[in-house]
């Protein structure tokens, strides 16, 4: 991998925060010189803040920090790391302090792309051949889907999207570089169908209750993921009811509600 990060320019410092969801800990991607952007500037962890620094040091300085989503293993470091560099902005779809970017919004080398579904703020973030994913795509293992309205359909087109965009090589948040980018887009949009089909098939069986749809559906997750499995569901669930499939009511998770429209 870092051979091929060199090749574009790009450099990673990777936080010390691993987990079921973080998997090896949260990216912090650096591109550019004289000076260079941030991506995800990570949890506020001292060590990894300094590392970033460093970095950023090394490369001319921190020109701008840019956020892909505001949830806290991607962005809890960023007023931290932009007071230590001297005051660089901060730019997010959403974020405590930031400055409100949207889609298609240019950063220096960076170029915003709106992928929702992890969350409904995520953008993506290209810069040439290269783009940086957040939790759109993940360096390996798919990723959890937020219940709001419209989320999966938003994400489908989402992945679509990057697909047309013909990146050669694609940084995400968490896991390593993915270099085949079509062929990772294609599985993730596979990977969605499929849950999709297991999903009507356990409804079309009588089915009715989210243990029993997860069982059927979602058999391969293990016990640690499986509330982000009931999530997503839940947002697949939606993408039915929104396109008049789904068979007949099914109950969500009580603490379904608090989430929605947040996006947490």
């Amino acid at each position: 991998m870092p051979d091929v990060l060199a090749a574009h320019d790009v450099a990673l410092v990777r936080a010390a925060n691993p987990g079921p969801l973080t998997l090896t800990g949260t990216n912090t991607w650096l591109v550019g010189r004289d000076p260079c952007w941030v991506i995800d500037p990570g949890p506020l962890l001292e060590e990894h803040v300094a590392a970033v620094l460093a970095e950023g040091a090394a490369r001319g300085g921190i020109a701008g920090i840019a956020i892909t989503h505001d949830h806290a293993d991607h962005a809890q470091a960023a007023p931290e790391l932009a007071r230590r560099a001297g005051g660089a902005g901060v730019f997010a779809a959403r974020a405590t302090g930031a400055t409100p970017i949207a889609d298609h919004a240019t950063l220096g080398p960076l170029r915003a792309i709106a992928v929702p579904g992890h969350a409904t703020d995520h953008l993506c973030f290209a810069a040439g051949s290269v783009c940086f994913t957040g939790d759109a795509v993940l360096g390996e293992g798919s990723v959890f889907i937020a219940p709001d309205p419209g989320a999966l359909r938003g994400y489908l087109a989402g992945l679509e999207r990057l697909r047309a965009e013909g990146f050669a090589v694609l940084a995400p948040g968490h896991g390593p570089a993915v270099t085949d980018p079509d062929a990772r887009l294609r599985g993730y949009i596979d990977h969605r169908l499929d849950r999709e089909r297991r999903l009507v098939a356990a409804l079309d069986g009588g089915a009715r209750t989210i243990d029993a749809l997860l069982d059927a559906a979602w058999d391969d997750v293990p016990d640690a993921l499986r509330l982000p499995a009931t999530v997503t569901l839940c947002a697949h669930l939606d993408k039915l009811e929104e396109e008049g499939r789904l068979p007949a009511p099914v109950g969500r998770p009580a603490w379904l509600a608090d989430l929605r429209g947040h996006a947490h």
